[in-house]
């Protein structure tokens, strides 16, 4: 118990370094403001701040969400699917150019190096101009939505977008699922080729097929080991999805850009974002933190 006691006590003190560069820190946001102050001559506002989260409705007499929480609502629902669509191209791409065949094994390695070299944004605006234009207006997924029910159009924008903004969601969520999958293809990859030839020698050895030894002894031990590689691919997909407010995704670095517009709160708004977003990645880099600690393969 006193070990125990001891080692929590020393994880808490300061080394020298890290007091002199929270001090830097601290210096550096202090000249900052101080500069804002005297050279631009900037007068803050920040008490407009709290009410574009939160405003009271004086018809239905409820407190409702405003443009900054609707705008960091959607940017978790984009997150969230290009990291479902990112994580199952991401996997069959891994697998092929691991284990495939020489077909599938370039099929693999032409998707990645293809879509790894574009710029995220530059294929954003591909999938919007020509994706949604092309595929998703020929479906009608929007005009169905509007003819829709009102409770599946609460669905519908719950989990993905209202009618006028499907389109262009599915469109951004696709495009960043497939940027995120050619780097969780390369994650998986390096997990299976570590796993020891011995695991599939011993598989074989007890009767077990060659499929059944991936499904059953490979793939679990793969995904066990680039588990936190992969949570740190999803914090990449938080900050990756602000590129889609190019082509008028309200999520939250869009939502600011309109409420900067309109209300000139440059730097009030660009701090609020800034915070927003890093506490929203830093909460989930610090459960994975924990959670590596915890059960990291020793």
């Amino acid at each position: 118990m006193i070990y125990r006691y001891n080692y929590k006590i020393k994880a808490l003190r300061f080394s020298i370094i890290d007091i002199a560069v929270i001090a830097l820190i601290v210096a550096a946001i202090a000249v900052f403001f101080s500069r804002m102050n005297s050279v631009l001559e900037y007068h803050w506002e920040w008490n407009a701040i709290p009410n574009y989260f939160f405003f009271w409705d004086a018809k239905t007499g409820e407190l409702k969400a405003n443009i900054l929480v609707q705008g960091f609502i959607t940017t978790i629902k984009l997150s969230i699917w290009s990291t479902l669509i990112g994580f199952f191209l991401g996997t069959i791409s891994g697998v092929m150019g691991a284990k495939g065949s020489f077909e599938q094994r370039f099929i693999s390695r032409a998707y990645v190096e293809t879509i790894r070299n574009i710029p995220s944004l530059v294929l954003v605006i591909i999938f919007y101009y020509f994706v949604s234009s092309q595929f998703l207006d020929v479906l009608h997924i929007d005009t169905w939505l509007r003819g829709s029910s009102e409770t599946v159009q609460h669905i519908a924008a719950f989990f993905f977008a209202g009618p006028g903004q499907i389109n262009s969601f599915i469109s951004a969520i696709i495009a960043l699922g497939l940027y995120e999958g050619a780097y969780v293809s390369e994650i998986v990859r390096g997990g299976i080729i570590s796993i020891p030839q011995g695991q599939w020698e011993a598989s074989f050895s007890i009767g077990l097929s060659k499929t059944k030894t991936f499904g059953l002894v490979i793939l679990p031990q793969t995904f066990r080991k680039v588990a936190f590689p992969l949570a740190g691919q999803f914090i990449s997909t938080i900050k990756d999805s602000a590129i889609v407010s190019v082509i008028s995704i309200q999520e939250l670095t869009f939502q600011g850009m309109e409420l900067m517009a309109v209300t000139f709160l440059t730097f009030e708004i660009w701090i609020t974002i800034t915070l927003l977003y890093f506490i929203l990645t830093f909460t989930i880099s610090s459960m994975v933190a924990l959670l590596e600690k915890r059960y990291a393969i020793k």
